[in-house]
């Protein structure tokens, strides 16, 4: 009897609330859409995909019952797989009227682009005051749009601090913080860009192309749009150039023989983990279906 007691009670937190089968680029759970915005929204998201191959589905459910939103926002996404195989372009846009929340889940290839800090500006400056308001359709609707428009980017926050010249994304961020986190993303690649630099053989070419996409994407962060292009700009272009010239100085020399040394341990072992998940295509006919994309917990979340 108590083997029994305590079995339930471990397996009833463990159901959780159920993913909502996919049923279309909008999945009205808790009817709060007028079928006239949702056929709207479809067709644009529809229109988008056809476009730029990026998937995007807007769900509403009545409730979460008791699940953190985060977790039950990426228990979707990763369910339905939305985006391509590979790419990871897919987004869901969660809205929960009886909780009060929302959330804008990224898949790993359009986080530069959506960062998580430029969804939170979408979520306040867009969605939030039509909600409070009721006005569910033009809140999922100015969403869908500014989501777009930055995918394209086009966007521009409705609040900007005027004291950002720079253009970054966070002009809301501490300056220490912002210090702080900069100084770690730049160590970081700055580290892996040097053994790159440095490595004799085909490793370091490796190391070129694999930084890319990370020199293109953190920078945005800290430095916006345009910083993030110069830092990726000078990647591009010095990491070559001091790959050809570096081995040649006497302190090049003695460093490049210290990382080869120690890279033969380790060198084959090498590899990178960030690939799509298997799953269905997209369909070209009527319904609609998750490509294979992947998430890992990008995007930010708020209420109203």
């Amino acid at each position: 009897m108590k083997n029994a007691l305590l079995c339930l009670f471990l397996a009833a937190p463990a159901a959780g609330l159920e993913v909502p089968y996919l049923d279309g680029r909008v999945s009205d759970q808790a009817g709060i859409l007028s079928p006239a915005a949702a056929g709207e929204i479809a067709s644009l998201l529809e229109r988008h995909e056809r476009q730029t191959g990026n998937q995007i589905a807007v769900l509403t459910i009545p409730s979460l019952e008791g699940e953190a939103l985060e977790d039950f926002s990426v228990k979707v996404a990763k369910t339905w797989k939305l985006g391509q195989k590979g790419k990871d372009n897919g987004i869901l846009m969660l809205v929960v009227p009886e909780d009060r929340k929302m959330r804008i889940e990224v898949g790993y290839g359009l986080e530069g682009s959506l960062p998580d800090a430029l969804c939170g500006r979408i979520i306040r400056g867009e969605m939030a005051p039509a909600f409070r308001s009721k006005d569910y359709d033009g809140g999922v609707r100015a969403g869908v749009d500014a989501v777009l428009a930055a995918l394209g980017g086009t966007y521009k926050p409705q609040k900007e601090s005027g004291g950002n010249s720079g253009g970054g994304l966070t002009p809301d961020m501490d300056p220490a913080m912002r210090v702080l986190v900069g100084v770690f993303v730049f160590s970081i690649l700055g580290l892996f860009t040097a053994i790159g630099i440095l490595i004799p053989d085909a490793t370091g070419w490796f190391l070129y192309f694999f930084l890319i996409p990370f020199w293109s994407m953190f920078p945005m962060v800290i430095l916006g749009p345009r910083g993030a292009l110069i830092t990726l700009g000078c990647h591009l272009i010095g990491f070559p150039v001091l790959r050809l010239l570096a081995p040649r100085t006497a302190l090049g020399k003695r460093l490049a023989s210290g990382i080869h040394t120690s890279h033969g341990s380790y060198g084959s072992s090498c590899s990178s983990g960030w690939s799509g998940s298997s799953g269905g295509g997209f369909s070209s006919g009527g319904g609609f279906s998750g490509g294979g994309g992947s998430f890992g917990g990008g995007g930010s979340s708020g209420s109203w």
